[in-house]
């Protein structure tokens, strides 16, 4: 057992409350300690991800009680890399926020460290009922992140935020109660043996459960028809808000995977694939929804909360198709969608602060300064994110079509995300020629703003070589997703090593 795999979720929940308590009157000693942390964070990240690359399951047994009787994280390779993916995102954002969005509100920092905190431990925990409360510390946290800065409009998307997140909190206990009324636990690699040994009788209810937790999932994720959420919240959310949410519908994808192929998989008998009939077809809808609203976006920052869809809709859809291939791709298309979608966001903000009176919207206005660097970047970023080739959106789908090739939705799958593509490119291309091309064009100028924003540029800069460090190194990164695919279908390995030998005395019998 391995004291490391806790520190994700420690470094932060300490770090929270000394910079609620010591460092919220001093904006430099928040933004010291804040980079710090995240910069630990990722350095701890990367160990765990290189402890877990042999393939060992790791668990940490909180106070020393074993699974299922006590608390248990698990760290396996997919963990790993979310945990590397949430802190080299959470870093860069960061580096974006302390140039000056961190300083409108006095528990930035704080607020931020909480957010961490229940991002990691969602990906680490091994139950479900600490998953639901990793879940509410992430939304906590979040919901004072989404209205940092105040203003009407942010606070009106906030409240909706909130009472959406409310309804599947709700649906979350319920589920859960369902599923330990006919399996007795909760712990997820012993509900992976007793789910196939749930009587007939007990059937529907198990199932209810089930499909309970996927629209719980599907919120998160912001799967059709429960994604109404998503464009007015991250659309209106403060730009390093809205770039570190882009890993918060990742949560949902991670849940759906673990779950969905770990207790409801191959082996669950009559609840075997149980999501499947109903995950594909919600996921092809999100796809093409988020791309049709791509196309008739009006401002920037909704362009790229439509392209979030979009992209939960595509990775999603490939996850449904179960096997290890397609998770596979569904992975690379997961790295490569949290980085470009975060990126689009911080653009956004880039260009609606330099465009007084405009905004970020799709109109044609004066040039305003700094034109060329940031046509630069959303030229990159809308390259990447609609999938065109060199970079690392050309070779997700390449990997994602060539999954889908053998199964028997394939002819449809293929000409739903193609065209789909189509209307994301022509999106992208009508954003990028009125913001850049026409407005090149137009008499007078926007002034120069006081400050130049270099640790702005210098995170959006970071954000674009991550996902050209996709493209450069795909080959080395597909192989290390193959093989965590493979590990996730390998439920036998995952079970085994979470629930060890019971020490007798908690089996039933006398204590010694």
């Amino acid at each position: 057992m391995s004291h490391w795999i806790i520190f994700p979720i420690l470094l932060p929940a300490l770090m929270a409350p000394i910079l609620l308590m010591g460092a919220r009157f001093d904006i430099r000693l928040a933004r010291t300690l804040s980079i710090a942390s995240a910069a630990a964070l990722l350095a701890i990240a990367i160990r765990l991800l290189l402890a877990a690359t042999d393939g060992a399951v790791l668990t940490y047994d909180l106070g020393n009680w074993p699974a299922p009787f006590g608390i248990v994280l698990v760290l396996d390779r997919l963990a790993a890399l979310m945990l590397v993916l949430t802190a080299v995102l959470a870093l860069l954002v960061l580096l974006f926020a302390i140039d000056g969005d961190d300083s409108r509100g006095r528990h930035f920092h704080a607020l931020y460290q909480f957010q961490l905190m229940g991002i990691n431990g969602a990906f680490l925990t091994g139950d479900f009922f600490n998953l639901f409360v990793f879940f509410e510390v992430l939304l906590i946290a979040s919901y004072g992140l989404m209205v940092h800065g105040g203003g009407p409009a942010r606070l009106k998307a906030g409240v909706q935020y909130v009472i959406i997140n409310l309804v599947g909190s709700s649906l979350f206990l319920i589920a859960v109660a369902m599923i330990y009324s006919v399996a007795g636990t909760l712990n997820m690699a012993d509900l992976a043996r007793k789910v196939p040994q749930v009587a007939a009788g007990d059937q529907a209810l198990l199932q209810m459960g089930g499909l309970l937790l996927l629209l719980v999932f599907a919120i998160k994720a912001a799967l059709v028809p429960v994604h109404f959420w998503l464009p007015g919240t991250y659309a209106r959310a403060p730009a390093p808000v809205a770039a570190l949410f882009a890993i918060m519908t990742k949560v949902g994808a991670y849940c759906i995977i673990r779950l969905y192929i770990l207790a409801f998989g191959a082996e669950a008998g009559a609840a075997a694939w149980l999501a499947a009939p109903w995950l594909l077809p919600a996921a092809l809808g999100t796809l093409l929804l988020g791309a049709i609203g791509v196309l008739a976006a009006r401002h920037l920052g909704q362009l790229a909360a439509f392209a979030v869809i979009a992209s939960m809709g595509m990775l999603l859809a490939t996850v449904a198709l179960f096997t290890p291939a397609s998770l596979a791709a569904a992975l690379y298309y997961l790295l490569h969608s949290t980085l470009v979608g975060a990126t689009l966001f911080l653009i956004a903000d880039l260009v609606a602060r330099r465009r007084p009176g405009h905004a970020d919207a799709l109109s044609i206005a004066p040039r305003f300064p700094h034109l060329a660097l940031l046509a630069g970047a959303f030229l990159i970023a809308a390259i990447a994110m609609s999938g065109m080739p060199p970079l690392s959106g050309f070779i997700g789908k390449l990997l994602i079509l060539d999954a889908a090739r053998r199964h028997p939705t394939a002819i449809g799958f293929w000409a739903l995300i193609l065209g789909s593509s189509l209307l994301i490119i022509v999106g992208f291309g009508r954003a990028g020629s009125t913001l850049f091309w026409k407005s090149a064009g137009e008499p007078g100028s926007f002034p120069e703003l006081p400050r130049r924003n270099a640790l702005s540029y210098v995170a959006v800069g970071a954000l674009l070589a991550c996902s050209l460090l996709l493209t450069l190194f795909a080959g080395p990164l597909t192989g290390y997703l193959d093989a965590t695919a493979v590990q996730v279908f390998d439920t036998g390995r995952y079970t085994d090593a979470v629930l060890l030998p019971i020490p007798p005395f908690l089996d039933g019998a006398a204590p010694p």
